[in-house]
């Protein structure tokens, strides 16, 4: 005869047994609603990745009858694609939210910023994102970052203290048991929140798959024209690529992670559908930032030398 607790380890114990799915939603939706209670000014992060896009729908889920008492806020390098730009409006407007925008571009144009000599501005979002926080006074500002998809984000307390510069110190982590969340902090300073913390990146996809949940078309496979640089698929654009001897050829790509287009890599596929996304994803030995983002490969602690200094 099975015990209950065989039972459990097999995950048959029964009707009221979660799925794994099930328990990283209820841990999501339950810290939202614990930031709603302790913080006055929070704001989700939303770029129209597909994480932020799970980010929001879960929020949606949270204080569904009611509206989602958060704002969004996005950094707009100007090198986004723009597939993913109209699914951020679009988004927005669909469900009557605020968006707040901080442009690297208007940095740039006032000489507070400075290209940098590779094109990319991921770098650059540090100094518009820090500002606006403190600008509008968000006292917790929600991220999409998993554990699984980079070392320094492996380091990161669901709730993650930044001081006054919006700087993370990693020996300022906070113990975190039972799920119990400590969002003190002193004036001036705020608390990033991960809810996402625990996903996996085949967890999100599946999860997407069992919600229903619409993503840009950037995610599945598509022709694009795009060069080879640093082992990577980039797409041309105004931001410097390609470059002299870097040639264009039209290839069968999607995107497993968006940002700015001149650090963002496709990779080589044929899943077009979400079913073959997943099963693309259950054999594949490299994360999403591994794969195919340039600015965490800048040295070995570059998403950790971004961090300690404000970024996400």
């Amino acid at each position: 005869m099975t015990t209950t607790a065989e039972a459990a380890r097999e995950g048959t114990a029964g009707p009221y047994a979660l799925s794994h799915l099930d328990a990283l939603e209820s841990e999501a939706v339950h810290i939202f609603r614990e930031v709603a209670g302790e913080f006055e000014r929070p704001v989700i992060l939303f770029s129209g990745g597909k994480d932020s896009i799970l980010m929001l729908h879960l929020a949606l889920k949270a204080f569904a009858p009611a509206a989602v008492p958060f704002s969004l806020l996005h950094v707009d390098t100007g090198h986004n694609f723009p597939e993913v730009l109209d699914y951020r409006d679009r988004t927005v407007e669909r469900h009557g939210l605020r968006l707040h925008v901080a442009s690297v571009q208007d940095y740039i144009d006032r000489g507070v910023l400075k290209e940098r000599p590779d094109g990319t501005r991921n770098p650059l979002q540090t100094l518009p994102l820090t500002e606006k926080i403190q600008a509008e006074r968000f006292d917790a500002v929600f991220g999409g970052g998993r554990r699984d998809e980079e070392k320094a984000r492996a380091k990161e307390r669901v709730f993650s203290l930044r001081d006054e510069f919006s700087q993370w110190d990693p020996r300022r982590q906070r113990p975190e048991l039972w799920n119990l969340y400590n969002g003190r902090h002193a004036p001036g300073e705020h608390v990033r929140v991960f809810p996402l913390s625990n996903w996996t990146e085949l967890d999100v996809w599946q999860y997407i798959a069992r919600e229903g949940i619409e993503l840009p078309q950037i995610y599945y496979a598509h022709e694009r024209e795009v060069f080879a640089r640093s082992g990577m698929w980039l797409t041309a654009g105004e931001w410097g690529g390609p470059k002299d001897g870097e040639t264009i050829e039209k290839r069968r790509v999607r995107y497993r992670t968006v940002g700015d287009m001149s650090c963002t890599g496709a990779v080589d596929s044929d899943a077009d559908s979400i079913e073959k996304v997943i099963a693309e994803i259950a054999v594949t030995r490299l994360t999403e930032r591994g794969a195919t983002r340039a600015d965490d490969k800048m040295s070995e602690a570059a998403m950790e030398d971004r961090k300690r200094e404000g970024y996400f």
